[in-house]
């Protein structure tokens, strides 16, 4: 997509620019340009997850509710795409099973509490669990921000970095019509606009950057919200289900 831009404007000015900048101006030029390729690949990776996790998480979260009980999704072994709601339900149900064993229940017999011969569970097993079960929305919602750092990493430093490069390019260029004598613009304008180009660049990686961090974070807000509900969601089925009334 950099490329693209850059390709958009005149050619031979931007080529022109690059060889009039000094070393530390390319070198920043190159470091942005591979900074450029790295976060527009975990913008589309992860535009592409993000897609196919709230689809996937669509799916499962109408499976869960077409179901009576809560733990029949897990019994059935049904498959479902990854995704935060299903990796959450199977490490609580997993837990659930090992809780409702140890108290002499037989696993296989999880959901028959609609015929009432389902073990039930004081409430501090049933705290344990929900401790599970917020433990594993942290950890998928942690994945979910997995390479954000990036995006946010690229949105801040590459202005800095490309005025970094234009301050010391436009230094060296007044340094040296200082040096040798020479005050007409022609002395320094090709030094400058090599000194020029580290901003333009810098901002060509900024603003992509930080449109896409925006929209993404978005998105991880959308799906960090519907995973707490579900969360809620399950623990509160399981309470109704397995929960001791004194």
């Amino acid at each position: 997509m950099m490329m693209s831009l850059i390709l958009s404007m005149p050619v031979a000015g931007v080529i022109f620019a690059f060889r009039q900048s000094n070393d530390a101006g390319k070198v920043i030029v190159i470091i942005l340009f591979v900074g450029s390729i790295i976060t527009w690949s975990v913008m589309l990776t992860k535009f592409k997850d993000l897609h196919q996790a709230r689809k996937a998480s669509q799916q499962f979260i109408s499976a869960y509710r077409s179901e009576g009980h809560p733990v029949s999704l897990f019994l059935k072994r049904q498959k479902f795409a990854e995704n935060p709601l299903s990796c959450i339900y199977d490490k609580s149900c997993a837990a659930l099973g090992v809780t409702l064993e140890s108290h002499g229940a037989d696993p296989e017999d999880l959901f028959m509490g609609g015929i009432g011969s389902v073990q039930k569970l004081e409430e501090i097993h049933l705290r344990s669990i929900r401790n599970i079960v917020d433990r594993s929305v942290t950890d998928q919602v942690a994945l979910l921000e997995n390479a954000m750092g990036w995006l946010a990493i690229a949105t801040t430093t590459a202005p800095l970095l490309g005025l970094l490069g234009t301050v010391w390019g436009v230094m060296e260029s007044f340094g040296a019509m200082a040096i040798t004598g020479a005050a007409m613009l022609s002395a320094v304008a090709p030094g400058i606009s090599g000194a020029l180009l580290t901003t333009v660049i810098g901002l060509l990686v900024a603003l992509p950057s930080a449109i896409g961090y925006n929209m993404l974070s978005d998105q991880i807000r959308r799906l960090t919200v519907q995973t707490d509900n579900f969360a809620q969601e399950l623990i509160s089925d399981m309470e109704c289900q397995y929960l001791q009334m004194k």
